[in-house]
């Protein structure tokens, strides 16, 4: 009778011991401490710095005689860190915050003076104007009345109110910041996502011949020509256009009127004051429409009817009627009045920066003309 087995070997343990022995050139001291944490305070605390490497050599023109000036072999690692600059918050939180305050710096300058602004620009007419997209369908919303958190969609009628789809539309819940159902919407079936979709898609387009027939319309009202304006009064603004929870572009901009002088920051003359901004910016926003061909049908459920919505900003079909507008961006005209629980969305402005909102830091773009 006989028995077979297996049997391992153990292997010796190698002479120069179990892995690679530190040695003094591993060491980090503490200059080079001092190194990594200068580095990283000039980038800012930079999430993705960029990491440049190279040097810089100073020539002389008349000899030719070519002498080091700095050498990324000196920084730690061998390799010089830059901050990345990202605006988006979710991107790189400490540039975003840097930018955050560089364009507060920038508004309030222009609001109040500073910067080599003078602070004479605080008695210009300036208006704050919010320009956004109409409702393309009920969603859920935060809404506030102070700090008080007011119910989403309350409706007394809620079991008889349904939408055509059957499904209910209010929504009693006070939703908190963070909510995840904040933007949705309460019937996918009634949204009109097309429409968004296209808003967003021409949003720059409509900004910018916004800013093209406002001129036209101040003229009109101050009973001048174009020409005389262009002489008079030169119009700046900064605007900030970012996402709301809905998913649809809108824009804030703060316009200022200045007189055409090469100070560049004297009063215009007395004509034009904030009101007339005001009517100027509605009319503008309202003359505004791109035609989108090829679009085929695209229609958004009519807004509630404790919300006037005039048809500022649309985007057609040619052979359709007008699919978007915006709400106004400031106070109609006597000849449209809107009913009294209408909501305006532009004011003058007669105080410091308490008035300007600031700049998100989820990736707004803001533009300065001049």
């Amino acid at each position: 009778m006989t028995a077979s087995g297996a049997a391992a070997a153990i292997a010796p343990e190698p002479e120069h011991g179990p892995g690679p022995v530190a040695t003094a050139d591993d060491v980090i001291t503490f200059a080079d401490l001092k190194d990594w944490e200068r580095q990283l305070a000039s980038t800012g605390t930079c999430k993705h710095p960029v990491r440049l490497h190279g040097r810089v050599t100073a020539v002389d023109l008349a000899t030719g005689e070519a002498a080091p000036v700095y050498d990324t072999a000196s920084e730690p690692g061998g390799v010089l860190h830059v901050a990345c600059g990202n605006r988006r918050e979710s991107r790189c939180p400490a540039c975003s915050a840097v930018y955050k305050r560089d364009a507060r710096q920038l508004v309030r300058a222009g609001l109040t003076g500073g910067k080599g602004v003078p602070e004479t620009v605080s008695a210009h007419p300036c208006v704050f104007a919010t320009l956004t997209a109409p409702s393309f369908g009920p969603v859920h919303a935060r809404r506030m009345r102070g700090k008080t958190v007011l119910p989403c969609r309350p409706r007394r009628d809620r079991d008889d109110r349904r939408c055509p789809h059957g499904r209910d539309i209010s929504c009693p819940v006070r939703h908190g910041e963070h909510d995840p159902r904040l933007g949705r919407p309460m019937c996918g079936d009634c949204f009109d996502y097309e429409a968004a979709v296209l808003f967003n898609l021409h949003a720059t387009a409509l900004w910018r011949r916004f800013t093209t027939y406002l001129p036209r319309h101040l003229a009109r009202l101050a009973g001048v020509t174009g020409k005389r304006l262009r002489a008079e009064l030169r119009i700046r603004y900064v605007k900030v256009a970012e996402y709301q929870a809905r998913g649809v572009i809108h824009f804030h901009a703060v316009i200022r009127l200045d007189a055409n002088t090469k100070e560049g920051f004297t009063p215009p003359p007395a004509r034009y004051d904030a009101a007339l901004l005001c009517d100027a910016i509605a009319l503008a926003a309202r003359a505004v429409r791109i035609t989108v061909p090829g679009s085929g049908p695209v229609s958004h459920s009519p807004p509630p009817a404790a919300r006037w919505i005039p048809p500022p900003w649309r985007t057609t079909s040619p052979s359709t009627s007008p699919k978007l507008s915006t709400s106004p961006a400031c106070p109609t005209p006597a000849s449209a009045t809107p009913p009294k629980s209408a909501r305006c969305a532009a004011r003058p402005i007669t105080s410091a920066w308490s008035r300007w909102p600031g700049t998100s830091a989820r990736g707004p773009r803001s533009v300065i003309r001049g």
